[in-house]
């Protein structure tokens, strides 16, 4: 389960800029825009490419108590040849794209089958200790987007089919604008995938927020957390922790000096604190919610008059037709009221980078310390380090059916800029909840 958001890894994350000559590090300033092309121009042409799977491979199909992994070095532990190695790059030009496979078999001699794009090549004679470069084939780019190259096994004589470290490329559509994740340090967060998100600009003095969430069937992915409710100091959403689990989540981080404290929560809520990115209070029900529902959240943020402020979110669920308490948590040495409002969408497990999700916000209200609601059709599309750092650009945002939407991972071609601003028709619903019966 993932505990953080994604705004704090664009504060703390630095990563490489895609260079094919080089790797240089670069900090990312979460509230100054980000410089940003539409697709990279700063390679320089290149012969061949280097493409490691460390950090843009994915084990897309695998038998249950299958070896096979990703690890930093590349795919290892092969032994099964109902085993699927999917590795991913981005090519802004088309023409002639050759792939080649670099790899070494620890004992015997292995066939595979490499498919690029959909066409299957085939590669016998591979053995060795030491790594060697085998050429599959060549195909032709008629598109700029992701490519998609597959990897299984046919036969083998030794323990494993082989260790694969590159997909090594070539050929005219590959002489500049290629994309892939290149940043050893960062692989774990280049698989995890973008993170994207809207911020909202609200009222002064704004007690309550309110939005709506749904995540259209089928983009409920594992690793997924579409975050609904977030303000300057914590974050309301659900997720897909498992294939068999699902959660609605509260955090609140600890402020600079002090713990943030329990004050009550709802039934069956589980409450403990986190760690890792910062720190403080996490709050979870454990709760089967469904694509193609539309969920209801609602977060009030009040000082206490005595030093400290407290949070505290609602989950209105159509499964029961009522409003569900989550939790109030108390932030000490902290005196507001709710700001710095967004929803954002992520992917917290590296193994599903692969897979794409998509969700939309909608009907965003903002309630101040009068009583007035006022409807929020604004919002600023931004996205994560891994974006920013060109790692991967399978990242949206926008208006759709007159609605907010995020979308991330999957490989998608068509990406949309960030530090974009959208603009939403107006509903004129305003929440239809009483503030005064909540559980």
């Amino acid at each position: 389960m993932n505990n953080m958001f994604s705004y704090v890894r664009l504060a703390k994350a630095a990563g490489a800029l895609m260079l094919i000559t080089s790797c240089s590090k670069q900090a990312v300033d979460p509230i100054a825009p980000a410089k940003q092309d539409d697709e990279v121009t700063t390679l320089a042409a290149a012969a061949v490419i280097n493409v490691p799977l460390g950090g843009n491979a994915y084990i897309t199909q695998k038998d249950a108590g299958a070896a096979e992994v990703i690890a930093s070095y590349g795919l290892a532990n092969w032994t099964s040849a109902n085993t699927i190695t999917s590795t991913y790059f981005r090519l802004g030009n088309t023409g002639q794209l050759t792939v080649a496979v670099k790899a070494k078999v620890p004992s015997g001699t292995s066939s595979i089958r490499v498919t690029v794009n959909g066409t299957p090549f085939t590669l016998s004679g591979l053995t060795g200790k030491n790594a060697q470069t085998y050429t599959a084939g060549t195909v032709s780019i008629t598109a700029a987007g992701y490519v998609k190259v597959d990897l299984q096994g046919i036969s083998k004589t030794g323990g494993y089919f082989a260790d694969v470290s590159d997909l090594v490329i070539s050929g005219s559509a590959t002489n500049s604008n290629v994309l892939y994740a290149n940043d050893a340090a960062n692989y774990y967060w280049s698989r995890r995938g973008p993170s994207v998100h809207l911020g909202y600009s609200a009222p002064a003095n704004t007690e309550w927020f309110y939005n709506e969430v749904t995540v259209p069937t089928g983009e409920d992915k594992i690793g997924s957390y579409f975050m609904s409710n977030g303000f300057n100091g914590g974050y309301f959403g659900i997720q897909v922790n498992s294939s068999t689990e699902r959660r609605v989540l509260f955090s609140v981080w600890d402020p600079s000096v002090g713990k943030t404290t329990m004050v009550r929560k709802g039934p069956n809520v589980v409450d403990n604190t986190f760690g890792g990115e910062g720190t403080g209070g996490q709050s979870y029900l454990v709760f089967n919610w469904q694509a193609g529902t539309t969920y209801k959240f609602l977060t009030q943020g009040k000082p206490d008059g005595a030093g400290a402020t407290v949070f505290s979110s609602w989950i209105y669920t159509p499964e029961t037709s009522a409003w569900r308490f989550i939790a109030s948590w108390k932030q000490p040495n902290t005196t507001t009221y709710l700001a710095g409002l967004y929803s954002f969408l992520e992917n917290f497990n590296p193994e599903y980078g692969w897979q794409g999700r998509k969700a939309f916000y909608q009907n965003q209200w903002a309630r101040n310390v009068s009583g007035t609601w006022s409807e929020i059709v604004n919002t600023n599309f931004t996205a994560d380090a891994t974006a920013q750092n060109q790692q991967r650009k399978d990242y949206a945002g926008g208006v759709e059916n007159g609605k907010f939407f995020l979308r991330n991972c999957g490989f998608f071609a068509n990406f949309v800029n960030y530090n974009t601003p959208f603009t939403r028709p107006a509903t004129g619903q305003q929440p239809a909840v009483n503030l005064n019966t909540l559980p």
